[in-house]
């Protein structure tokens, strides 16, 4: 009987501790699978959420140079009404800054370029994205993965400030170097930072 007893509290004992270990392992997998994050930019807050669940490296980049700090000081350098926000890589004075390597292109995910989305910038090379990212200021379907299109990597969402984002994008351009989208009111990204 004292046997059967000590069984029944230790069975006991590991349900109570696997009933407060179980919630934190969630909620700490929760946060992993919905890391979010705010950019300050000099137009206001963009809160976003990262999908690490399906567009893991893409995201785990994103979150790299954050940490790094590397975001803090650059530009959105181009705008383009009804269409996204591209930033990431250029200071005010027009430098564009050294990034690590290249990632390998994460776009045939599931994930879509719709008003929100947030995905890599890249060059005609699908393996060629580094630090430069966009917004997608309407349903883009046409970067969207699909056979014969390599497609842009989505990677998240905006979940606030997309007015922000629409504030962005409607500053006056001009030309600057190759680019023809180019602000010409400096519309800086302060932080991009965990939203703790």
């Amino acid at each position: 009987m004292k046997k059967e007893i000590a069984i029944l509290a230790v069975a006991a004992f590991a349900v109570a501790l696997l009933f407060l270990i179980g919630p934190a392992i969630d909620m700490e997998g929760e946060k992993q699978m919905n890391e979010i994050v705010i950019l300050e930019t000099t137009k206001g807050d963009i809160e976003v959420r990262l999908d690490t669940t399906n567009a893991p490296i893409t995201a785990a980049n994103f979150l790299k140079y954050a940490n790094e700090g590397f975001y803090n000081g650059t530009i959105f350098h181009r705008v383009i009404p009804g269409f996204m926000a591209q930033g990431g890589g250029f200071t005010p004075g027009g430098s564009e800054k050294q990034t690590h390597d290249p990632i390998k292109l994460e776009s045939n995910n599931g994930l879509k370029n719709r008003r929100g989305a947030i995905a890599m910038a890249r060059t005609s090379d699908p393996d060629s994205a580094t630090s430069q990212f966009f917004i997608n200021a309407a349903d883009n379907g046409f970067l969207d993965y699909a056979p014969g299109n390599d497609g842009y990597a989505v990677f998240g969402s905006v979940i606030k400030g997309m007015d922000v984002v629409d504030a962005i994008i409607s500053v006056k351009t001009g030309k600057r170097g190759f680019f023809s989208d180019w602000p010409l009111e400096d519309v800086v990204i302060k932080a991009v930072h965990a939203n703790v």
